[in-house]
């Protein structure tokens, strides 16, 4: 007999379901495996999660259709990560086991698989260690110098004795620690904030290169393909080839399929990638870590929603693995951690910051620049000196395009579609005005408050600022890094750079520029301050040390004050605190419930909140539906996430028509 996860969407049916095996599967229907199975008449795919002698079901069992494959695909770690990941955001086990088992490709399965790499290439140098220990991370008690390669390698490892540079980490006096322990098949937690400038891919390759070779494997997440790049080039120079793979949704289905089985299979040590790299099934797991957790393409948004820091998290608590959240901001998550002792801080100490950090100065604190500008004369004289000295400019604009807001050049209303009544933008100074929504153009445009015909810009883009930025520095070089073209790298020679957040090249700059501040600190929104950090550091810690940030704020507000000191986790530790007092996340847990009035209505009636549940709302959204916010202490998180599933199941099984999308700690609250 086995029992089944059958690939269904529905709350009500989120239980392992008994199937006979015929003698014909039985030696392919192992656990893990994929299976076809008839289910309410019609055929579908699903897991086979085990086997069992009987079942308990006291009724007519059917005989499985046929297996998929013989490769299990899900093996009983990926099982137990899934199963704590679903109960913690109220979701099904099929739709996480969707997330984390990429779609079947059956030539690449059927490729013979490659030959293991040989041995992964120590480092150069003795290992640094803390004051006090030995040169050298000695091997455990009774292990060997090596140990065993992947099932079926010629070659081996090196060992727990094999040694390692972790110099890159000598600015950071718990960094040596922190590595040391990872050689010594400790599990350190840490939360990293990274100096300005800082090679952190070559740390995270470090910290991936002390994990293997005390003989466990590794997982690392980062946000975005041009990052992974970065990360993959550090791995492979340090590493060598073949020793870890790169997963990303770029790849296609079937290489990113071939390479999850390399991992799956046990041919590498290491798997690095994007979001959904959090799952990767690595054995042996030793270390998870994530770069930059706070950038919210770690969000997942497809159901349960579930953030990749908490994937890699779980996973570093089932498995008794390492963890490290690396960053040169700090998000208060990270934070979270080490208030409550379950993660340590690996800082630099603040002489060595200062000697690190370029000067940042606040446009508000000039005399000069009393006067409303978009750039600033202390900004345009940052600019000109650092193209006098030779070095590029990083100009970071918070919009992209060319005017994506504009306005009645008379009375100042917001300029808006006819058809949809969405926003309008133009494209070039000689385009005509069209729809953000819904792509009309409006070329007849009259103000509906003044009649007026003519248009002014509300928001500036980063295609418009660069046209501007040319005039003011003729003969100087203006590109730009966006949506439409991302620049990896800039050259060292003088030139002006127009980036929006996220997309700066990297570079020695001798200027950073820091516009239209204004867009980034008035969002509605509860994470507004932290991200405008972020997003500044990003920018920010591509200074040369002697290079000057300028940025065009106020130098009173906390995010302003944390850039000028390079202290992210002054205002993270600020955040924290200030949630705590008024009841938001981390401080305790939230589900976001979306609907219509009806339809939360009816799950809230069916649901069995624990006691101290706080409502919040509702409040009207888009499209008719309403938002609920349910409020409870961290320690019943589980509980209201396990209330909201069960009355999910009740509203699945009564086949109402219409649905509750249901997030637990959403980003977006307000």
């Amino acid at each position: 007999m086995a029992r089944v996860c059958v690939d269904v969407p529905l709350p009500h049916l989120d239980r392992p379901f008994d199937y006979l095996v015929p003698a014909d599967l039985d030696a392919d229907a192992v656990p893990g495996v994929r299976v076809r199975i008839r289910f309410s008449g019609q055929l579908v795919d699903g897991y086979l999660l085990a086997r069992a002698e009987a079942s308990e079901h006291p009724g007519r069992l059917t005989f499985l259709e046929r297996v998929v494959s013989p490769e299990p695909v899900v093996g009983p770690d990926t099982l137990a990560l899934a199963r704590a990941v679903a109960q913690r955001y109220a979701g099904t086990l099929a739709d996480v086991l969707r997330l984390a088992v990429p779609p079947r490709h059956a030539r690449a399965e059927a490729a013979p698989a490659a030959a293991p790499a040989g041995p992964a290439a120590a480092p150069p140098g003795p290992v640094v260690a803390p004051a006090g220990s030995a040169s050298t991370v000695p091997a455990p008690a009774g292990s060997a110098s090596t140990v065993p390669g992947p099932a079926g390698s010629a070659g081996t490892v090196p060992g727990p004795g094999a040694a390692a540079d972790f110099a890159g980490w000598a600015a950071y006096p718990a960094g040596r620690a922190f590595l040391t322990g990872l050689a010594q098949r400790r599990n350190p937690r840490a939360v990293w904030t990274a100096l300005p400038g800082e090679d952190w891919p070559a740390r995270l390759a470090e910290a991936v290169a002390a994990t293997v070779h005390g003989g466990r494997g590794a997982v690392v997440t980062v946000a975005d393909a041009r990052d992974l790049d970065r990360l993959d080039a550090a791995l492979s120079a340090l590493l060598g080839p073949g020793r870890h793979v790169a997963l990303s949704a770029a790849l296609g289905p079937a290489e990113r399929y071939r390479r999850w089985l390399a991992a799956h299979r046990g041919q590498v040590s290491a798997v690095i990638g994007t979001r959904a790299a959090a799952f990767a099934p690595v054995a042996n797991l030793g270390l998870v870590a994530i770069w930059d957790d706070g950038d919210d393409l770690y969000a997942e948004p497809r159901a349960p929603y579930p953030h990749a820091r908490e994937v890699l998290l779980t996973r570093a608590q089932l498995g008794d693995a390492a963890a490290l959240l690396g960053g040169y901001a700090r998000s208060v998550e990270a934070q979270q951690l080490l208030a409550t002792g379950w993660a340590r801080e690996v800082v630099a100490p603040r002489e060595v910051v200062r000697t690190r950090s370029p000067a940042v100065v606040p446009t508000a604190d000039d005399p000069r620049d009393q006067a409303p500008a978009r750039l600033p004369s202390l900004a345009w004289r940052a600019a000109r000196d650092a193209l006098a000295t030779g070095a590029p400019v990083l100009v970071q604009v918070p919009r992209r395009g060319y005017l994506p807001s504009v306005a009645c050049a008379d009375c100042r209303t917001p300029a808006r579609c006819a058809n949809c009544h969405g926003p309008l933008a133009l494209s070039s100074a000689a385009g005509t005005a069209t729809c953000r929504w819904c792509g009309r153009a409006a070329a007849g445009y009259t103000c509906p408050a003044c009649g007026g015909r003519r248009l002014r810009a509300s928001v500036v883009g980063a295609r418009r600022t660069a046209e501007e930025l040319g005039r003011a520095f003729p003969g100087v070089p203006v590109r730009t890094s966006g949506r439409d073209e991302v620049l990896a790298t800039v050259a060292d020679e003088p030139a002006v750079v127009v980036s929006t957040p996220g997309a700066e090249p990297v570079g020695r700059y001798g200027a950073v520029l820091l516009l239209d501040t204004w867009a980034l600190l008035t969002r509605a929104d509860l994470r507004a301050g932290e991200e405008a950090l972020r997003r500044w550091l990003a920018a920010a810690t591509l200074a040369r040390p002697d290079g000057r940030v300028v940025v065009v704020a106020d130098g009173g507000l906390a995010p302003v004050q944390a850039l000028l000191r390079f202290d992210p986790g002054w205002l993270a530790e600020r955040e924290l605190a200030e949630r705590r007092e008024l009841g938001f996340p981390p401080a305790v847990r939230m589900a976001s419930l979306t609907g219509t009035a009806a339809a939360l209505d009816e799950l809230l009636a069916a649901a069995r909140l624990p006691d101290g549940t706080e409502p919040l709302g509702p409040v009207p959204v888009a499209d008719g539906q309403e938002r609920m916010l349910l409020r409870v202490p961290r320690a019943a998180g589980l509980a209201l996430a396990a209330a909201l599933h069960a009355a999910l199941g009740v509203r699945s099984a009564r086949k109402a028509p219409d649905p509750v999308r249901v997030q637990i700690d959403p980003l977006e609250l307000l």
